[in-house]
């Protein structure tokens, strides 16, 4: 039986040749192809009501659907600047509010930029507007992940994501798989040893729940000697990473990570192909 949950990153083109137009028709689009997860994509703003976040919330429940929310890409956590980064407080508790109409459980957070500032510095910036967010929230239900980043400039290595995770249980890691493959020079997931070392740096700084129930990305992206430079589909062969070693750790290990695909135009399709590699092995 199959206990991870895989799903695409927004609408593909296989969505809209479909015939269909509207993120409302995403959660029953998907159960029909045999997805049971879906990210939707707010990284250019939030620019939907209410009542039709509701309304997909409503069709996703309806169709069972696990949702999350990505936030705007303009969150800065480490911003320089203290008037941005206050501002980044506001798009999380927008985010929050649209996630609690989407019946998401988890919102998806960019930590930053390292490129001006030490390493050290973008940290210590970043965990004090998570500190400062945490006073505007309160006590809410939804996790706020805060995802491993893939160019060289960005605070989001594996550490820094689990050194700010620390900071309270609402904050939870976000593993984007192709982000940390094209941090690597010549990619960092030869093998499924190579993946179980994440789960495992995880399990031992923040608690086996955290590796259990993993919120994932996976995409394959093109790479230079800076990191990340596009998303791919599956049908490259050059950069990876691959997924087959990932299922293999997820198969042995028993976890239930929920997976979302950011292929290039055929997230659904590369999603599915996860779910039935995985479905293979088990």
């Amino acid at each position: 039986m199959i206990t991870a949950k895989f799903g695409p990153a927004g609408n593909c083109d296989a969505f809209y040749a479909s015939g269909r137009k509207a993120t409302l028709q995403a959660p029953e689009w998907l159960r029909e192809i045999d997805l049971d997860a879906y990210e939707f994509q707010a990284g250019n703003g939030l620019r939907v009501s209410d009542a039709t976040l509701s309304a997909i919330g409503e069709q996703a429940k309806k169709h069972g659907i696990a949702m999350s929310l990505h936030t705007p890409y303009f969150i800065s956590l480490s911003g320089v600047d203290p008037e941005k980064r206050l501002k980044s407080i506001t798009y999380i508790k927008d985010s929050l509010h649209a996630a609690s109409l989407l019946g998401a459980d988890i919102i998806v957070i960019h930590t930053g930029s390292a490129a001006k500032i030490s390493r050290e510095e973008a940290l210590s910036l970043a965990a004090d507007t998570l500190y400062k967010t945490l006073e505007e929230i309160g006590d809410q239900p939804i996790k706020l992940g805060l995802e491993t980043m893939g160019k060289v400039n960005q605070l989001g290595t594996l550490e820094e994501v689990i050194a700010l995770c620390k900071i309270d249980p609402i904050f939870c890691p976000v593993v984007d798989w192709g982000h940390l493959n094209a941090r690597a020079v010549g990619g960092q997931f030869p093998d499924a040893d190579a993946y179980r070392r994440v789960f495992y740096a995880i399990g031992e700084s923040l608690g086996d729940s955290y590796t259990q129930n993993l919120h994932c990305h996976f995409s394959k992206i093109q790479y230079t000697d800076k990191g990340e430079k596009c998303h791919l589909t599956f049908e490259d062969t050059v950069y990876g990473p691959h997924f087959e070693p990932l299922a293999e750790v997820i198969a042995r290990d028993g976890l239930s990570p929920r997976i979302i695909c950011e292929s290039a135009g055929t997230q659904a399709d590369d999603a599915l192909f996860m779910k039935n590699t995985l479905k293979n092995l088990i």
